[in-house]
């Protein structure tokens, strides 16, 4: 099965379907404080433009429910990012409020230091019934996501990502065309999502290399 990619951080729908031209399955939607963020009724004049086929996940940090709830009902979302550590029952919640065919993912800002935790902490995920997929990824003091920064592959791998092919991992932070075939061989994820490591500039794609990140990661090649 081809792995899943995700291209997130988009702020136009001349980026958008970039990601749609190049065979993404999934776009994202950054509704938080960032160079990338977007505006609900931004959001929402793009995605009829986009093909129902492909995945429309609005990214949210510290949001409660009613927000989260009617920012999908508004701007015609797929999918949830919950990029925080948001209340055990809110993916029962927001399935119950959206129907089950939502994916939900919950996320892990995963470091070495505390790799025990994560564990612990995606055990429960996993148990899980309304998380639909745990994306981990690093984590700067600047910053909850598009770091640019890789987490360490060799302990995620260890920790984390054992049994990923049981239950479906999403690995994040840094990821690019010159490392995510690195990134997946090392991790095995079910799948990647990159944002920085495929901009010409934060918040603007760089087309050629949204292409790229995903040939290499469907085709498993490196960097030459």
């Amino acid at each position: 099965m081809s792995i899943w990619v995700k291209i997130c951080g988009n702020t136009s729908l001349e980026d958008a379907l970039v990601a749609v031209d190049a065979k993404a399955d999934a776009v994202g939607f950054v509704f938080v404080p960032s160079p990338r963020r977007v505006t609900p009724a931004e959001v929402a004049a793009i995605t009829p433009h986009l093909p129902a086929t492909i995945e429309k996940i609005g990214v949210f940090v510290d949001a409660a429910l009613e927000e989260i709830v009617s920012t999908v009902q508004f701007c015609g979302l797929t999918g949830v990012q919950l990029h925080f550590d948001a209340e055990p029952d809110l993916p029962a919640r927001l399935h119950q409020r959206l129907g089950p065919e939502v994916r939900i993912l919950r996320v892990i800002h995963f470091s070495a230091e505390t790799a025990g935790q994560h564990a612990t902490q995606i055990a429960e995920y996993d148990q899980d019934l309304h998380v639909d997929a745990v994306l981990v990824d690093s984590r700067i003091a600047a910053a909850v996501g598009g770091t640019g920064v890789p987490f360490a592959w060799e302990a995620a791998r260890a920790t984390v990502f054992q049994g990923a092919k049981a239950f479906k991992r999403i690995a994040a932070g840094g990821l690019t065309p010159a490392n995510v075939a690195e990134a997946i061989a090392a991790l095995r994820p079910w799948g990647v999502d990159a944002v920085s490591g495929v901009e010409a500039a934060p918040g603007r794609k760089d087309p050629a290399k949204v292409r790229e990140l995903i040939r290499r990661a469907r085709s498993g090649n490196p960097a030459s």
